[in-house]
């Protein structure tokens, strides 16, 4: 099995465990979700599961998680000398222009998890920690220590809004939501 292959397939495992906890999370509740069930309900074992999530909040933000990481991709693939803001918004653009089309079920389950208490910590974390890699993309570009995580705070904080309220007005697509928000 080639090195491609086998991250083909570990992709493909933690995604249908992402997916299989959505679904038992929008089914029963958060709370009510084991990583047995998780594990079940994908058909692997649990330490299947154990090697790809630590715990059940990490598969449930798994999809969240990659959509932040391509959009720091998105932002290091800009031009270096392309201006920290200018770069943040074309990388959104970009990423929200790369989206499917508008799913009731996905809005349901984003709605879930971003208004379960249970969840918040872990949310946090995972945006925290992307949120101190796109300061440091951010620093590359010529701004200050502190101007960088501002501008990467700013940032984030402007895309959880516009997603937020998407979430509540699905009338438009995410994408014009986070261009209002951005502009």
């Amino acid at each position: 099995m080639d090195t491609g292959l086998r991250a083909r397939k570990k992709s493909a495992t933690s995604l249908a465990l992402h997916e299989a906890a959505l679904r038992l999370a929008l089914e029963h509740g958060p709370d009510r979700v084991t990583v047995e069930s998780i594990a079940d309900a994908a058909g692997v074992s649990r330490r299947t599961f154990s090697n790809h999530f630590a715990n059940k909040e990490e598969a449930l933000f798994h999809g969240d998680l990659l959509r932040l990481r391509r959009l720091l991709a998105l932002v290091r693939a800009r031009p270096a000398d392309e201006p920290p803001g200018t770069a943040l918004a074309r990388a959104a653009t970009d990423l929200f222009a790369e989206g499917d089309p508008p799913d009731p079920v996905r809005a349901a389950q984003r709605r879930l998890l971003r208004g379960h208490p249970a969840l918040l910590a872990h949310q946090v974390a995972a945006y925290a920690a992307v949120e101190r890699e796109l300061a440091a993309e951010v620093r590359t570009r010529g701004a200050t220590e502190l101007r960088s995580r501002v501008l990467a705070a700013t940032f984030l904080a402007t895309l959880r809004a516009a997603t937020q309220h998407w979430l509540e007005h699905p009338d438009r697509p995410l994408a014009e939501w986070v261009s209002d928000a951005l502009s």
